[in-house]
């Protein structure tokens, strides 16, 4: 097997290669060293510097970085393509993700944790060292591969909560070369069963019972609804939280307890080496339409990314406690619960429970107990616990903490003071991070940055190593929609079966620039700030939702004859969901709360809870230009409360009646 040099995350050893350049001592203006820097170039002496030479000379700068990773085969070229021809990392160069991410830790450090699985109830938390979890990857990968028939390139997927067994099994999947689909184990029985048909999936991964807030979730009920539409499922696997206790109902021969399969031969450890731009998973995120995309990110090039942020982001040190609370069904979970802290060989956190379970010190009083250094969680947590008061946070010992981290939508200010006063004490690195499931990874963040560099509130300011943001071509600009010039690793390969969507959705807007969907300013100190989505998806509690998706979900109500669904401001979700319907003839005649029940009864069975909106306005009809046009601008202001004044020109509206009528109705909806 061809290796790396093997250098450690801090490890002041420098590469093989290019020794002409090596000098003897590692720069030391990056709070985390990279003892690559000198590698690069000797001359490298800041930041700044550091940051430009990744721009300019891409292919040397990830070239080094790329030795961090386990090779069983070099790669060729660094970087081919660019945008509009497609672009591909580590041409020829082979490796295997869960080798990188268990087996190198374990040869050296088995002991090592690698996995804390905080449970839903406090103190419950269980430790899995490298050993262990090596060992457990192992026996899945037997599984999956004897048992199931999964082969390379098939896909698996996992309607799963956060769990160590989850982990396992997706580490599992990288190991024989299968591409993982993971469904957020919350979304409705049609949403998962549209994922499975679109991904292909033969085999799908789930448990019986998952345990949040205090109460029981039957995803296993779930899942059997959701298979009555999926022809292709041949097996599946379900993890039984209470054992051989469960009283799940099981369909033999395809339904399989993993507790059954305790005794399935493992000792025939088969390792799948894959190319570096293989498929490692595919992960659906909502559109402006409303098929949600199936991202699909490669193995080499991702892992290399998340790797690298998680590292220099979050000034991740050996010994550190990485306390991330995202859901493994979201790509924050992907990335920064799993595959960038085990690429590291760091600890991760795995948390099954809420924000406010059993009380709003849930966050604090698991800092205190497990003793971790990190904290990373979203806007919309932090807003809701703000609601709780200081003394939730203040009664418990948060010294361990050193890094927070606010993901998953734009963080306002107030939240992140609090954030930083009361939760960091005034003390801690406060990162606001900006990055998309088409990232990969953190694309915009104040750290890396020079030693004592200024973090600006509610900002996310610097662009990361690689990433180059521009507003769609015009350097003069300081405000518009937000693109990035050059390629970078952590970028999503395609979306599943429809490359022609992802050029189109991605680099025909502002070409030859990817289009991130979102607007964004630069303030005088060239700062970055994002201003929210420009296209019709809102973020709601950090979960991207397309507005066509409600809209179809809507839709299907006999008695709906049309519908526009827009987001507005909520003081803890972030964005609350407006929809505007208009019934047709039979239905105006009819009771419209129950009406308004079963929308809401659609959009959560069809999507998800949080899809449900929080308003729904009966009207006659929508404002529409004369072409047919809805004017959705129109409807965002009325939906704030604004006046007739405030809504601006009107008079290209084929029916200026219809937005007298809404403002009225908005009126009574308001009172």
């Amino acid at each position: 097997m061809w290796r790396s040099a093997g250098c450690q995350l801090v490890c002041p050893r420098f590469l093989g290669g290019r020794r002409d350049l090596v000098k003897r001592h590692v720069r030391t203006f990056l709070s985390t060293p990279m003892p690559e820097v000198t590698q690069m170039n000797p001359n490298i002496k800041s930041y700044e510097e550091l940051y430009q030479f990744s721009i300019e000379k891409p292919e040397i700068f990830w070239r080094e970085l790329a030795n961090r990773l386990e090779w069983q085969s070099p790669f060729d070229s660094v970087l081919e393509g660019d945008f509009t021809q497609g672009v591909k990392w580590f041409t020829k160069g082979k490796l295997n993700v869960s080798v990188n991410c268990v087996d190198r830790h374990a040869r050296t450090n088995p002991n090592a944790v690698a996995i804390i699985f905080e449970k839903d109830e406090p103190n419950q938390h269980e430790l899995i060292t490298y050993g262990e979890l090596q060992k457990l990857v192992v026996k899945y990968a037997s599984i999956l591969r004897t048992v199931a028939n999964v082969k390379k390139g098939d896909r698996v997927a996992f309607y799963m909560p956060s769990s160590p067994t989850t982990i396992a099994m997706l580490l599992a999947c990288s190991r024989i070369g299968a591409i993982h689909s993971v469904v957020f184990a919350g979304f409705s029985s049609d949403a998962l069963a549209s994922r499975i048909n679109d991904a292909e999936a033969s085999v799908l991964i789930t448990a019986d019972v998952v345990v949040r807030g205090g109460r029981s979730l039957h995803l296993k009920k779930v899942v059997d609804e959701a298979l009555k539409s999926t022809p292709g499922v041949k097996t599946v696997l379900v993890d039984a939280r209470d054992g051989s206790n469960s009283t799940a109902a099981m369909q033999h021969p395809r339904d399989i307890f993993l507790h059954d399969l305790d005794k399935t031969d493992s000792t025939n450890d088969v390792i799948e080496y894959v190319d570096s731009n293989d498929p490692l998973f595919i992960l659906y995120t909502s559109g402006s339409t409303g098929k949600p995309k199936g991202l699909v990110h490669s193995s080499g090039n991702y892992l290399l990314y998340t790797m690298v942020t998680h590292n220099q982001v979050f000034d991740f040190h050996p010994g550190d406690k990485f306390g991330c609370v995202a859901d493994i069904g979201w790509i924050t979970g992907h990335s920064y619960s799993l595959y960038g802290p085990l690429a590291n060989g760091g600890t991760t956190l795995l948390f099954e429970s809420t924000p406010v379970y059993p009380n709003p010190g849930r966050y604090w009083e698991m800092v205190e107990r497990l003793k971790l250094t990190h904290f990373y969680g979203s806007p919309t947590a932090i807003r809701l616990l703000m609601k709780s008061g200081t003394e939730w946070v203040r009664k418990y010992d948060r010294s361990s903490l050193r890094i927070l981290g606010s993901v998953g939508e734009p963080i306002n200010r107030e939240a992140w003071t609090w954030f930083n006063d009361v939760v960091g004490e005034g003390r801690c690195t406060l990162v606001d991070t900006w990055w998309q499931t088409e990232t990969g990874g953190v694309a915009l963040s104040p750290r890396p940055s020079a030693p004592n560099a200024p973090i600006e509130p509610a900002m996310p300011m610097r662009p990361f190593f690689g990433i180059k943001p521009t507003f769609a071509g015009d350097a003069a600009a300081n405000e518009g929609p937000l693109c990035v010039e050059k390629p970078w690793p952590g970028l999503a390969s395609s979306i599943w079966k429809a490359s022609e969507r992802f050029k189109e959705t991605y680099f025909t807007q502002y070409p030859p620039y990817y289009f991130t969907g979102d607007g964004a300013v630069k303030d005088s100190n060239g700062y970055w700030k994002i201003t929210g989505r420009m296209d019709d998806v809102i973020n709601v509690t950090g979960h991207r939702l397309g507005t066509a998706e409600v809209e179809d979900a809507i839709g299907k109500h006999s008695l709906v004859s049309e519908s526009a669904v827009v987001g507005y401001p909520h003081d803890v979700k972030g964005e609350g969901i407006f929809a505007y319907v208009v019934l047709k003839d039979k239905g105006k005649k009819m009771d419209r709360s129950e009406i308004e029940k079963e929308l809401r009864a659609l959009c959560k069975t069809k999507i998800a809870s949080y899809a449900v909106p929080d308003f729904i306005l009966f009207n006659s009809g929508l404002p529409k230009t004369r072409s047919g046009k809805i004017m959705r601008r129109i409807l965002r202001k009325i939906a704030t409360g604004e006046t007739m004044k405030e809504l601006g020109d009107i008079s290209t509206l084929a029916e200026p009646a219809v937005v007298e009528k809404l403002l009225k109705s908005r009126a009574n909806l308001k009172n």
